[in-house]
């Protein structure tokens, strides 16, 4: 699995050639449009958080003056903003304030929405709206805050990629699961017919489940009427898996959208070559009348953590691995058709929870301290993502 913090407050060009007529298409660009494209697009960057900007204080106040302007640099690289668990009008308020200031000085926001009911399995980022009614009122609070605003919209982590019927929330009938998909469906179309905003349901990442799985799922939620779908959200797979297998799940978006069955879909494990051959002869949408999709970048720069082998009966390699670092900075210029933008979506240096890798705990037994809640800042690690981070961190002048 992988997970992204709680709150607070982005290669391969895919083979398509040809059209198919009976494929939707994505929503026309407009003078509105937030990623135009070829067009690079300025990023929203929020105000750091109090504890960020602390420990950047207590940096300075130690006398370690490059240490404190990399991490001044990191905190106020774009990056996403999460919404969650407030009722709907203070949401809505928030939502506001957040597009407002990002059209005063000129770019685009990302916005991530995290309140699903029965979120995150009841584990460490549990919360969420109380029922799909609920939740269905507060996306629909999140579009009245954004208007006619540009956006960008990663909807829920973690949403498919771990259903209620995966974590035991599910009844014998499955009733809540379908609930999960009406939600996300319901959500899509009330976030994407607004004239400014694009909306990516969140697919997992290249090492959950297979392409076939996500895209029947993707599917379900009402995908197929939004911009696309976002990958590795707070999670450490590399540039190359990610884009790989968001070009995967995108053709096979296509080729199921025109009428074709995801299962025979090639997979992420295939040779590479095998499944360019099987897309060149199945796929042949061109690239505007496909799901596009966004890559999250933020803590990726080292890959994945390989936990010791046998050490723990769960090693939680999403939860706060270590000797990760920044992966390289969010783009909407990735040279990809497909590929609308690589962002920083996770918020870098806020932890993903008190891991305790199977073992009874308190204290992490990879760091040998107890690491702070899920959205709390991590200051261990957020002076090791810029230790690592590849490519390094150039602070301003």
């Amino acid at each position: 699995m992988r997970r992204r913090a709680a709150l607070p407050l982005a290669l391969l060009a895919p083979l398509v050639l040809g059209l198919v007529a009976l494929l939707p298409a994505r929503t026309p660009p407009t003078a509105q449009d937030p990623v135009p494209s070829g067009t690079p697009v300025r990023l929203y960057a929020p105000e750091p958080s109090a504890a960020a900007r602390a420990h950047h204080r207590d940096l300075v106040a130690r006398g370690d003056a490059s240490t404190a302007a990399a991490l001044l640099a990191m905190t106020r690289t774009p990056q996403a903003v999460w919404f969650g668990d407030a009722t709907p009008a203070d949401t809505e308020r928030e939502v506001r304030g957040v597009v407002s200031a990002a059209k005063e000085d000129g770019s685009v926001p990302v916005l991530v929405l995290y309140n699903l009911p029965g979120r995150d399995c009841a584990q460490y980022s549990a919360g969420g709206a109380s029922g799909a009614a609920a939740y269905t009122a507060w996306t629909e609070a999140v579009a009245r805050g954004i208007g006619d605003h540009r956006a960008l919209v990663v909807l829920e982590p973690d949403g498919l990629a771990l259903l209620p019927s995966e974590c035991g929330q599910d009844d014998a009938a499955g009733s809540r699961t379908a609930e999960r998909y009406a939600s996300l469906a319901r959500a899509v179309d009330a976030l994407e017919p607004l004239p400014a905003t694009r909306v990516y349901v969140d697919a997992g990442h290249s090492a959950w489940h297979s392409v076939p799985t996500v895209v029947s799922r993707l599917l379900k939620a009402g995908a197929g009427r939004a911009t696309g779908f976002a990958v590795n959200v707070s999670n450490h797979r590399t540039d190359d898996d990610t884009t790989w297998y968001g070009t995967l799940v995108a053709s096979c978006l296509a080729h199921a959208e025109g009428g074709g069955d995801p299962a025979e879909c090639p997979d992420r494990t295939l040779p590479r070559a095998q499944a360019r051959t099987w897309l060149a002869a199945h796929v042949t949408t061109p690239t505007d009348r496909m799901r596009h999709f966004v890559t999250d970048s933020s803590r990726n720069g080292r890959g994945p953590w390989t936990p010791p082998a046998g050490r723990y009966t769960d090693p939680q390699d999403w939860c706060n691995p270590p000797g990760r670092g920044l992966g390289a900075p969010p783009t909407t210029a990735t040279g990809d058709p497909l590929h609308d933008a690589r962002l920083w979506i996770k918020s870098p240096g806020e932890s993903d929870g008190q891991c305790l890798r199977g073992t009874a705990g308190p204290l992490d037994p990879e760091r040998g301290i107890a690491d702070p809640r899920a959205g709390e800042w991590f200051p261990a690690q957020a002076l090791e993502l810029l230790r690592l981070a590849d490519p390094p961190v150039v602070p301003a002048p």
